[in-house]
């Protein structure tokens, strides 16, 4: 079946943003200033407590972990492309428009979604890819206005790099301006650990 001339030039704009996100930047430039540093295990959000009740399967998955991806120049390019790709498909819209309730974590498959619902996606079209499940990380973070938020974390060697729906550029985890919170661990996918950066715990964290 053809596709559509709308659906044609919408596959071109999404190229034209990936090649722009892409640029000239290299695997090799890819380097982040260095991973995040987690702590002991710490309560799930109640977003993806929710999630995991609904879906049990994703959340009961005990992940050999192996280390970080090595970086590379296809990596990278994939990295951008998916984060490009997904904050373009996806409409932005609050759980309450959406599902008349707060906090839903689920896959934007109607096309709309909040930031949890980008990461969902993002993460489950890397693994599709062959990223190990162990390196795709949910992430909770706070912006610098004190809003909660939610990102992907890719581990690689080069370090640990941000896939955010507010931005088509895929960063090194200090260059965000967020406060980190916690991430999910990367040997159990229904478990969740602190990360530390070297200052307090932040009173009241996104649950």
């Amino acid at each position: 079946m053809q596709s559509s001339p709308r659906a044609r030039l919408t596959a071109m704009r999404i190229g034209m943003l990936v090649a722009a996100a892409i640029g000239t930047l290299t695997a090799g430039q890819a380097v982040a200033s260095g991973p995040m540093i987690t702590g002991g295990l710490t309560s799930q959000p109640i977003g993806h407590y929710e999630f995991c009740k609904a879906t049990p399967s994703e959340c009961s998955i005990r992940l050999r972990d192996r280390g970080p991806e090595r970086m590379s120049g296809a990596l990278w390019s994939l990295l951008v492309g998916i984060n490009t790709e997904v904050n373009a498909a996806v409409k932005p819209l609050n759980d309450l428009d959406i599902y008349g309730k707060d906090e839903v974590w689920a896959y934007p498959d109607g096309g709309v979604g909040d930031c949890e619902d980008y990461v969902l996606e993002k993460r489950r079209q890397l693994q599709e890819r062959g990223v190990s499940l162990s390196n795709l990380l949910m992430t909770v973070v706070r912006k610098p206005d004190g809003e909660g938020h939610a990102v992907l974390t890719v581990r690689t060697d080069k370090g640990d790099f941000v896939l955010d729906n507010l931005t088509n550029s895929v960063r090194d985890w200090n260059q965000t301006g967020y406060r980190f919170l916690k991430r999910q661990a990367s040997n159990h996918t229904g478990r969740w650990v602190t990360i530390r950066e070297g200052s307090a715990p932040l009173v009241g964290s996104v649950q």
